[in-house]
């Protein structure tokens, strides 16, 4: 949603909006002179909205995140307003331009800035919508430099509330089929079904590239795949780590090129640049633009993100929200720093995600040698009686477990003797990393110091 106020205010426009609390992000839009107000309230809504009836001059864009009972939506529906989804603002303006679309449970995000960094590195002026911070560029949009690269646009395809299905690319990349948002889906079978929808909408021109082994139904196969040792027609082999950065070889398209360098960690890292290559030789990028390019990507706020990095002590803050991805950061971390002792700091996210997860979030989290676990985050839903943290905590098998008040979170990571820490979350954790990190600063200076 940032991404979009954030287009639109650089078109010129006045933008506002609401959002339930101020966080980082909405501070960042406030200084940039997008109006935020944390009240829904209907006498807090902006002046050109205040009306009786409806400003044709207005649009009004709404996250399926907003609750049902929201005062300001309520209002708005009922003088008439048309509500749009972001993601149907995104097919209006990918309507008329190359689009390059990223979709997946897992992984769209990092895949989708790591395909923005390789065009912006490479000289294609692209426009790019993502739904994490780019630290190359610190912001979620990247716009063109000059109106002939307005062309070409890259989006990160959203499955919740079957979102993406608003989008008709030219390049399409599905990065992983786990089930998840089984709330709106109900079950696998009908999120596949929807993914299968988003392919067949890829242009007859366009290109369709699938992780290895993905199967998507009444489709055709995917024209191009990818993997990390499969045989694709990417492959990514002979992964190595070396001086901490992940280190591999590429078979692409029949030809090897070796030594690719990702300075930003995680096999599954390794994985989603070989999903971003793909894209971008598809596109028509150089091999050696792209090797270039990925050796500079700096990685994406919240996804591997290193806090601390010392000798004594690493703080890494990630995103992950589903088990997979848990799995994905831990066993990364592990292959990083074998030997060293994890403490993982994990707050769930939605009673519909806890409840049909929890056997994998226990399997997931039982790879730490420790875990804090924090209630869980309710985002847009109410609580479901008998769902709660100790769901997860009594599928977890390592001993070293406990339920933690957010308010105790920094003591309890202070007591550990952990070599290696990790807050892993989609909801309110990441309030938490800066006083995690400060603390962490201070207590390992003053042991140098003594």
């Amino acid at each position: 949603m940032s991404a979009i106020a954030r287009y639109f205010k650089a078109a010129g426009k006045i933008v506002c909006g609401y959002d339930k609390t101020a966080t980082a992000l909405t501070n960042s839009l406030q200084q940039e002179g997008i109006n935020v107000t944390y009240d829904d309230e209907i006498s807090t809504l902006p002046q050109f909205l205040s009306g009786t009836g409806v400003n044709p001059e207005a649009l009004v864009i709404y996250t399926p995140a907003i609750p049902k009972n929201h005062l300001q939506y309520n209002h708005l529906v009922t003088l008439g307003y048309r509500m749009w989804k972001r993601s149907q603002v995104l097919g209006l303006i990918t309507e008329n331009t190359y689009t390059l679309a990223v979709a997946g449970t897992h992984g769209k995000t990092t895949t989708s800035t790591m395909i923005a960094h390789i065009m912006k590195f490479n000289n294609v002026d692209c426009t790019a919508f993502l739904g994490g911070i780019s630290k190359n560029y610190q912001t979620n949009l990247l716009l063109p430099q000059t109106t002939e690269g307005s062309g070409v646009v890259i989006v990160e395809a959203d499955e919740f509330d079957r979102s993406f299905l608003t989008l008709f690319p030219d390049i399409a990349v599905i990065t992983s089929l786990d089930a998840d948002h089984l709330d709106i889906y109900g079950n696998r079978e009908a999120m596949v079904a929807s993914y299968s929808q988003f392919a067949s909408q890829v242009k007859n021109t366009g290109k369709l590239i699938c992780k290895w082994g993905l199967q998507l139904i009444g489709n055709p196969p995917p024209s191009i795949t990818y993997s990390i040792d499969q045989p694709s027609t990417y492959r990514a082999f002979n992964v190595r780590v070396e001086n901490h950065n992940y280190v591999f070889d590429l078979d692409g398209k029949g030809t090897t090129h070796t030594n690719f360098i990702l300075t930003w960690p995680g096999r599954h890292n390794v994985e989603n640049a070989t999903a971003a290559i793909a894209v971008c030789y598809s596109y028509g990028i150089p091999m050696e633009g792209i090797r270039k390019a990925l050796e500079t990507f700096s990685g994406v706020n919240r996804r591997f993100d290193y806090q601390v990095r010392t000798p004594q002590i690493i703080y890494i803050d990630d995103y992950a929200h589903h088990p997979e991805e848990l799995r994905a950061a831990i066993l990364s971390v592990k292959e990083l720093y074998p030997g060293k002792k994890i403490l993982g700091v994990f707050q769930p996210h939605l009673f519909t995600r806890t409840r049909d997860f929890a056997d994998g979030f226990g399997e997931s989290l039982s790879n730490l040698d420790e875990l804090i676990l924090l209630d869980i985050y309710p985002a847009r839903e109410l609580p479901i009686p008998g769902v709660t943290s100790q769901l997860i905590a009594e599928k977890v098998t390592i001993m070293n477990k406990q339920i933690c008040p957010r308010n105790q979170v920094v003591d309890s990571v202070l007591m550990s003797d952990a070599e290696v820490i990790l807050t892993l979350g989609a909801g309110d954790i990441d309030e938490l990393v800066p006083d995690i990190k400060i603390s962490l600063e201070n207590k390992f200076l003053k042991q140098s110091v003594k």
